[in-house]
């Protein structure tokens, strides 16, 4: 226990709140089990040492553990919970849960057995708490934390700090909305920057290494986090890497399941789960006609990167604007929103309809369509049904 107590304090020690992600003062903190899920990068540990510090919690009380650490080789979670109890502890957060193999089963006893103390936990984008032995999903209140929005990256960066706008006042008022930010900054000056190395927070410790430092995100998140969630081999994951490499020169893709199958000479049914699993890590999206029923082996109709960000990692040549403004608008808009392929324009988003293109993009494809926007690339203020794609970045 000194010695995790130790650490603690060190990395206490280090943390600032200069810089606080705005999912801060979306969670209530008021709960006494609290789940926090993400990809890789997406800052999870940081918020956990700043929700410390921003709640004023007392450090004796408090004890910050990540179960990635060698301790638990030698010393079961449920342990040390019982001995920070007996000595007075009141908040326990836990770190990469599924880096521990029991962790559903001792959070759940841990929470029935300990009624005075407050856990929160932090895990991979994938972990299901719904399939989770004990039955966490009746006990924790689970968040997921995404990376930052166009909105979040322009006040990391201390440019401007603006309030986040929902996706019927953008489509409703987003003239006026453009203006008054327009007013205060340029958007497009920062937005390429954004969409090359804006996602992830860990681009403030160096900009030039951002693309690498993702690649390499990627990889450890395919090899370390999927085999011992899904129990795969070390060959599985080797042809997920293979399709991963596949999509990024062709997304965004129309898959041909049985043709795609065959080239990387896995089954069908495999290659459905490898998408999964991509996108489950977030790196990969996928598309459906329809939202409502998918299947675990339903086909999507399109394949995206997750953001745009990756495309630039992965990218061999000069990444596709067309497949960038794409996964940009998902990437923003399926925070709160699911999103659907659309065979009239690009998108439909409940009863809307959008068309994604540059600026010089005409209204010819959805002109018979109600409900139907033109989201442009390029220009700082619309006009009418024709918005600038930018401003779907201040959605969260």
């Amino acid at each position: 226990m000194e010695r995790l107590l130790k650490k603690y304090y060190q990395k206490l020690d280090r943390t600032q709140l200069g810089k606080v992600r705005s999912f801060m003062d979306e969670i209530d903190w008021s709960n006494r089990f609290i789940g926090i899920k993400g990809a890789r990068g997406a800052g999870k540990t940081t918020l956990l040492f700043q929700y410390i510090l921003v709640k004023q919690l007392p450090p004796s009380k408090t004890l910050y553990v990540s179960l990635d650490d060698l301790y638990f080789t030698e010393n079961t979670l449920y342990s040390l919970a019982e001995q920070f109890v007996n000595e007075g502890g009141k908040h326990l957060l836990i770190d990469e849960v599924h880096r521990y193999a029991n962790w559903s089963s001792e959070l759940k006893n841990i929470y029935d057995d300990f009624p005075d103390i407050q856990v929160i936990f932090t895990g991979s984008s994938l972990i299901h708490i719904e399939k989770a032995r004990g039955d966490l999903s009746r006990r924790a209140v689970v968040n997921e934390l995404f990376g930052l929005s166009f909105r979040e990256f322009l006040a990391f960066n201390e440019i401007s700090r603006f309030e986040k706008v929902t996706l019927e006042d953008v489509l409703t008022h987003h003239v006026e909305i453009a203006r008054s930010i327009v007013s205060k900054i340029k958007p497009l000056a920062y937005f390429k920057d954004y969409l090359t190395f804006g996602y992830y927070p860990y681009f403030l410790e160096n900009k030039d290494a951002y693309q690498q430092k993702l690649m390499e995100t990627m990889l450890i998140a395919m090899s370390t986090d999927l085999p011992p969630t899904y129990n795969l081999s070390y060959a599985s994951i080797e042809k997920i890497k293979q399709l991963l490499y596949i999509l990024a020169e062709s997304v965004p893709f129309k898959p041909n399941i049985t043709k795609l199958s065959e080239r990387m000479g896995v089954s069908r049914n495999s290659l459905l789960d490898f998408l999964r699993y991509l996108e489950e890590l977030r790196i990969v999206k996928r598309l459906y006609a329809d939202t409502k029923g998918i299947g675990l082996l339903q086909k999507p109709e399109k394949l995206y990167l997750y953001h745009p960000n990756i495309s630039y990692a992965l990218a061999y040549q000069d990444a596709d604007i067309g497949s960038i403004r794409e996964s940009f608008f998902i990437n923003q808009l399926s925070v709160n929103h699911p999103i659907e392929y659309s065979t009239v324009g690009d998108f439909r988003v409940g009863r809307q309809l959008f068309e994604i293109g540059g600026k010089a993009k005409s209204q010819k494809q959805i002109s018979q369509e109600k409900n139907a926007y033109i989201v442009a690339d390029n220009i700082e203020i619309g006009y009418k049904n024709k918005i600038p794609l930018w401003l779907f970045g201040f959605t969260y």
